[in-house]
């Protein structure tokens, strides 16, 4: 009695390399965090009528499975995070990471150096509505410049 085997062809194996690789490399990626995917929406933004100079706005920030933002700072605005989905955990310099979860949220003061924004979930996005009340004209958002940049 003879077995046939049935012997994948060498286009079968490449594709089969390819895609192990490329499921090692993303797993690395979120292994050591290097995974930036946020997505930042405006929603909304409004001279304040009764103090001058200064503005509010509203964006939604959208954060893949398994994504961080870079560490930054909002400059002299004062920043309100609240997440509309998923999980996030935030820390700010000098203080514990935090957890938070849909329907909670947390504020910043001006000046506040944000060292980790993340969702740590590997399977499902997560949401923020950050509102800032900021200098008008001034960026909302300044990312750490890279280790060793000038």
């Amino acid at each position: 009695m003879r077995r046939s085997i049935c012997r994948p062809t060498r286009a079968a194996w490449s594709r089969e390399f390819l895609a192990t690789v490329g499921a090692i490399a993303a797993l690395m990626m979120l292994a050591i965090g290097a995974v930036s995917a946020e997505t930042v929406t405006p929603v909304f933004q409004r001279a304040l009528p009764n103090i001058e100079g200064k503005v509010f706005s509203a964006v939604t920030v959208d954060f893949a499975p398994a994504s961080r933002a870079v560490p930054h700072r909002h400059g002299q605005a004062f920043v309100y995070a609240y997440v509309l989905q998923g999980t996030i955990r935030s820390q700010l310099e000098g203080q514990p990471a935090q957890t938070y979860t849909t329907g909670q949220g947390w504020h910043e003061d001006p000046g506040s150096h944000h060292v980790l924004t993340e969702n740590p979930s590997a399977t499902e996005p997560a949401r923020l509505l950050v509102i800032f009340v900021a200098d008008t004209g001034a960026a909302l958002k300044t990312d750490d410049s890279p280790a060793g940049a000038k």
